[in-house]
């Protein structure tokens, strides 16, 4: 069967020919373009694999790369055109399904191990090439050793004629004759050259075992070796080479001379570099990038017995507001100048910057004493933004907030860190930005958790996860129950039974409230049908049900509430809905409409919490409410008779208004006798709270209503 269009072998297809495309100009083969892109196509597939892998193997990126030199793919502007194709179009037609900033941090990654093995891949190409050139060397000296006068025209043809540089040298160092090659990669005339000897081209660079394999070859004890080695030339310049050096023997077997070929490799050298520095710095602002930032904070993690570190994580406040007046050429002007601030914040050793992307930035500090540093550190920055930065005309004001972690190596991960430092960076932005704060254990577990719960949310009223508590609405005239409230409770399955105060918010962020107030509206509703029935009426007549800001604003409120009551077959005026003060101020005639629908229709509207708002009361004579329900703060000093008489004449105010106005009066929170009777005295109508009864399942209410309809 044929692959659908446009499916995942399509796509990494098209990847293959876009890379073909790019790089077959500059590549020496025989192989017509779509048969180049035959043999592409097994390395794109590759690619792709190693993007999504589970965990990121780095080998399998190197191969790749290494498969372009054995496809003669040698020529740098070949690598250069494939890690472009790569930035450009492996995330975009092979990251199907995956978060683009993990993909993009994943193919950053693939490109620099892609140089790797290229360079490894051509290094070793032209190591074989020179140990050709150099047995045919050894053969041609052995000739001339045996035959000089037959074959000197042929030896001085090849060592001039050869296009890496040559030199021999006695055994003391002296160099005796260099060809045409090497002088022109010193920069040196012939005899200039010839006046050095070997032991004084030493090099800082040098690796610690260079000198030790010269000694041992012109010692006798060793017959060749291979460095990278460099030298200086006269201007002060490096000079890097391929180095290999071999030991020429005479007729006997005595050692007599040594022979160097070079082979210059600075370009190569400062290409690698140069893709190096790309893979890990971010082209914007020239800071080290996400990639280089994890490797030293993976580092700083894992050193030694009393190393700390210190992290600052600093988001930008307001950045996309400028971003959005001024455009994103101006927010990129103003990165480069807060990554300078930055730079310069981040000078003593062992600290470093870096962006993440976007306008989030890390400092890192390391050493014995980070308690200290880091504090001063995100103190520097915080000063660094004090300054307005000047962008086309405009004096704009920047600040920032900061998440600091500090603690001892070995024992979190580079990932962990990196989250605790996000958490906090946000709990920061949340008091308000324009600061820092340290890292709580504590404040990091809830964050973490209500993430856990946020993520698990949709599913969880798919699993039947919810179950609603039922707590009675008491008349204070004769104790009788006249309704209850439904209040809804998530059994999780890790966390046990959790209040509405844990879930109810993360529900209005994600907009699951609007479903879940459908279901708990469904099931009360039913619930309140099923007290009719069986108790003949006994049982509480109104239900009273929470609406959130975002079920008020949602066009199908009326329409599902009549649906639901029809269903039922449950009258309207045995629901109340119940609609927080504060969602109602300044509430235009467009959000008020389907509360005053459903009050037409007979459903009571109840203002919770009053009191706890603005307490607008020319507003009571706009909304459509029958209720007012006073907020649990009325009741607190109430609890001993006499209660406090300001308290006192605040609420009899208020019952007093509420009903010049015709509206009931509800009191929460009511724990204690003392408090009821209060309440009763000032002419409250109805109250619940523990001293009636807890939250409970629906028989509780069952049973209370029984034994007052009894009683």
């Amino acid at each position: 069967m044929s692959a659908e269009p446009d499916g995942p072998e399509d796509r990494l297809r098209r990847f293959a020919t876009i890379w073909s495309r790019a790089v077959f100009p500059v590549t020496s083969t025989s192989a017509t373009r779509p048969e180049f892109e035959q043999q592409l196509l097994p390395l794109a597939r590759r690619l792709s694999e190693a993007l999504k892998a589970r965990i990121f193997d780095a080998d399998e990126a190197k191969a790749v790369g290494a498969a372009l030199v054995a496809a003669h793919c040698t020529d740098p502007e070949a690598l250069t055109r494939t890690l472009d194709c790569v930035d450009a179009y492996l995330v975009l037609y092979c990251g199907e399904g995956g978060v683009q900033e993990d993909l993009r941090a994943r193919a950053a990654r693939i490109e620099h191990a892609m140089a790797a093995g290229f360079a490894k891949a051509l290094r070793e190409r032209t190591l074989a090439e020179q140990e050709a050139i150099a047995q045919a060397a050894l053969r041609a000296q052995g000739v001339v050793a045996q035959a000089l006068h037959a074959s000197e025209a042929r030896f001085r043809a090849v060592f001039e004629g050869a296009a890496i540089g040559i030199g021999i040298a006695d055994l003391d160092g002296n160099v005796l004759q260099v060809n045409g090659a090497l002088l022109r990669m010193f920069g040196l005339s012939d005899q200039s050259l010839r006046g050095r000897r070997v032991p004084e081209w030493t090099h800082p660079d040098d690796a610690p075992q260079t000198w030790r394999l010269y000694d041992e070859l012109v010692r006798g004890e060793r017959e060749h070796y291979h460095v990278e080695k460099a030298f200086y030339r006269p201007d002060g310049t490096a000079l890097w080479t391929n180095l290999t050096v071999s030991l020429l023997r005479d007729a006997d077997g005595n050692p007599q001379y040594q022979l160097a070929l070079m082979e210059d490799t600075t370009e190569r050298r400062l290409l690698n570099l140069r893709l190096r520095y790309e893979a890990t710095h971010d082209a914007l602002t020239g800071l080290p990038n996400r990639t280089f930032f994890f490797e030293r904070l993976e580092k700083a993690l894992g050193a030694g017995q009393d190393q700390r570190f210190g992290l600052c994580y600093l988001d930008l406040d307001g950045f996309k507001t400028i971003n959005d007046s001024l455009g994103h050429a101006a927010g990129d002007r103003l990165l480069v100048e807060i990554a300078d601030r930055l730079q310069s914040c981040a000078t003593a050793p062992g600290e470093m910057v870096a962006r993440l992307g976007g306008d989030e930035f890390v400092a890192l500090t390391t050493g014995p004493e980070t308690q200290r540093e880091v504090d001063e550190l995100a103190a520097r920055i915080m000063n660094a933004l004090l300054a307005p930065v000047s962008i086309d005309g405009r004096e704009l004001t920047v600040r920032g907030s900061i998440g600091i972690v500090e603690g001892p190596a070995g024992e979190r991960s580079p990932a962990e860190v990196l989250r605790s430092a996000d958490i906090t960076m946000y709990r920061a932005k949340s008091a308000g930005g324009n600061r820092y704060e340290l890292a709580d254990p504590e404040a990091d577990a809830r964050a973490i958790t209500r993430h856990g719960l946020t993520t698990a949310l949709p599913t969880a009223l798919d699993r039947g996860e919810f179950f609603i508590e039922y707590q009675p609405l008491v008349h204070l005239g004769d104790g009788s129950v006249r309704g209850a409230e439904a209040l809804v409770r998530w059994l999780h399955p890790q966390h046990g039974v959790l209040g509405p105060d844990r879930f109810i918010p993360l529900a209005e962020h994600t907009g699951l409230i609007v479903p879940l107030g459908r279901w708990v509206l469904e099931q009360s509703v039913r619930q309140a049908r099923a007290w009719q029935e069986r108790y003949d009426g006994a049982g509480p007549l109104r239900i009273n049900v929470n609406l959130s800001p975002c079920q008020l604003s949602h066009p199908g409120l009326v329409q599902d509430t009549v649906d639901i009551l029809e269903r039922a077959g449950v009258t309207p005026d045995a629901l109340c809905l119940e609609v927080t003060e504060s969602a109602l101020i300044g509430a235009d005639d467009d959000l008020l409409k389907p509360l005053r629908r459903l009050a037409e229709m007979g459903v009571d509207i109840a203002l919770d919490d009053f009191g706890t708002g603005y307490s607008n009361l020319a507003n009571l004579r706009r909304l459509p409410v029958s209720i007012l329900k006073l907020d649990r703060s009325f009741t607190q000093s109430m609890q001993q008779f006499p209660a406090d008489p300001v308290d006192l004449k605040i609420v009899e105010g208020i019952v007093s208004l509420a009903h010049g106005l015709n509206l009931a009066v509800t009191v929460e929170g009511v724990e204690t006798g003392a408090q009821a009777e209060q309440l009763r005295i000032l002419g409250c109508d109805t109250a619940q709270g523990w001293y009636y009864a807890r939250p409970g399942p629906p028989e509780r209410l069952h049973e209370l209503a029984l034994v007052d309809a009894t009683g």
